[in-house]
């Protein structure tokens, strides 16, 4: 079965003819440009970690090197990445969409690099660094010796501007994220989990609301039974066919 035959035409129809577009990423989309989920098993010097017992906030407080090590791999490991065509096929549903908008539980920045603008990002970003204290972001800081460095306003350990475990969301991108589920025409879950909440209850949040809902997974999650339509494969194939299925003529020329 190709992958055109694989997505409803009444899918196609409804994207096409959709207000407002709402997209919910999880970890799998990234994934596939070869960013490791924190389920999957690390590699060289951090096979012996475990990752979700290092994304905490006690864990920082312990081994503060230890964790800004950690995360300093991390960022080398994803700059080294490229987005995928999934990545690419959501930048271009943008651009065709009368309004759109991306929720991402990942960090990583790929779908930035792929041209995707309208993003609340519920767990943060990787790439940026704030005070521990303060929480205020930090965008340079006196070269030294010390990981982590120190905040240069307060003197206290700087840390990624990402969501540990543990830790609250934050209540901005969360209530944008809240207000773009319930006023969503079409919902679109891709490469997520389906049990990390809240994120987990946002297209259930649109589909109250009458979205039609729409999963992109190459296995079932908790949400599957309860999504209008369910798209079993990588969404690396399945974004890019729904897309070009949508706007033909447009999608030949970009």
């Amino acid at each position: 079965m190709s992958e055109r035959a694989a997505i409803p035409d009444a899918l196609v129809q409804q994207l096409r003819r959709a207000a407002y577009i709402v997209v919910l990423t999880g970890a799998g989309i990234s994934a596939e440009s070869g960013v490791p989920t924190f389920r999957q098993a690390q590699t060289g010097l951090w096979a012996q970690y475990d990752p979700q017992a290092l994304a905490t906030p006690q864990a920082f407080r312990r081994q503060p090197q230890l964790v800004w090590d950690w995360y300093a791999w991390r960022r080398e490991l994803v700059a080294g990445v490229a987005p995928n065509p999934g990545h690419h096929a959501l930048a271009s549903m943008e651009r065709h969409a009368p309004r759109f908008t991306l929720i991402t539980q990942n960090v990583d920045s790929l779908h930035q690099r792929a041209g995707s603008r309208a993003i609340i990002e519920l767990h943060g970003n990787l790439s940026r660094t704030k005070c521990s204290r303060e929480e205020h972001v930090v965008e340079t800081w006196p070269e030294g010796d010390d990981r982590p460095p120190r905040c240069p306003v307060c003197g206290a350990f700087l840390r990624p501007d990402v969501v540990w475990f543990g830790e609250a969301l934050p209540p901005v991108a969360l209530d944008a994220a809240f207000d773009a589920a319930r006023n969503a025409d079409l919902f679109l879950t891709i490469g997520t989990s389906g049990i990390v909440q809240p994120a987990a209850s946002l297209p259930l949040l649109a589909a109250s609301n009458g979205a039609t809902t729409a999963e992109i997974n190459p296995e079932e999650t908790p949400l599957s039974a309860r999504m209008t339509y369910v798209l079993r494969g990588p969404s690396g194939v399945l974004l890019p066919a729904l897309v070009a299925a949508a706007w033909p003529m447009t999608e030949s020329k970009t």
